[in-house]
């Protein structure tokens, strides 16, 4: 699995790419998606997104995904799970102090960011600490609920007078 990790940050353009066609695709179901209990449609979508991200990127499921911001290196891998960068303890070699067998996740999600258009200004963002009350949680479900709550807010009388102000 260790290898796949690495695998997914080389091709982190590529992934990124997929990823957005996926995250288009279930917008476009969001109206089919509603049609079925929003419990029923979590725990399936995460038992898929388990399924594949664990595969690919070590997943461990803690309901607010940044991938995508952080080159395809899932921060949640760092023995110390830091979410912003990496520790002091990262050796010379780039691997990490508390496992040196292992590249430090933060030297790769550098690496995969660079390979994505935006990837570093996206690494340079301050990530939230993980909210625990999301674990296990589809994060894909949720990117599709936001983008179509902003879509939503965006598209309400008055709202474009709002920013103006």
């Amino acid at each position: 699995m260790y290898r796949m990790r690495l695998w997914s940050v080389r091709h982190a353009r590529g992934l990124n790419q997929l990823y957005r066609g996926l995250e288009n695709v279930l917008v476009m179901l969001q109206p089919l998606l509603r049609r079925f209990s929003e419990h029923r449609v979590e725990r399936s979508l995460a038992a898929v997104e388990r399924q594949i991200k664990g595969f690919m990127f070590g997943c461990q499921m803690c309901g607010q995904c940044v991938l995508s911001s952080t080159g395809m290196s899932c921060p949640m891998n760092c023995p110390k799970q830091l979410r912003n960068g990496p520790c002091g303890g990262v050796r010379a070699n780039g691997y990490c102090e508390v496992s040196p067998e292992m590249k430090c996740v933060w030297v790769s999600a550098w690496e995969g960011s660079q390979r994505i258009p935006g990837g570093i200004d996206a690494l340079r963002g301050v990530q939230f600490a993980v909210d625990h009350r999301l674990q296990g949680s589809s994060s894909w479900l949720r990117a599709v609920n936001e983008r179509v709550s902003a879509a939503a807010r965006s598209t309400r009388p008055g709202a474009s007078r709002a920013g103006a102000r």
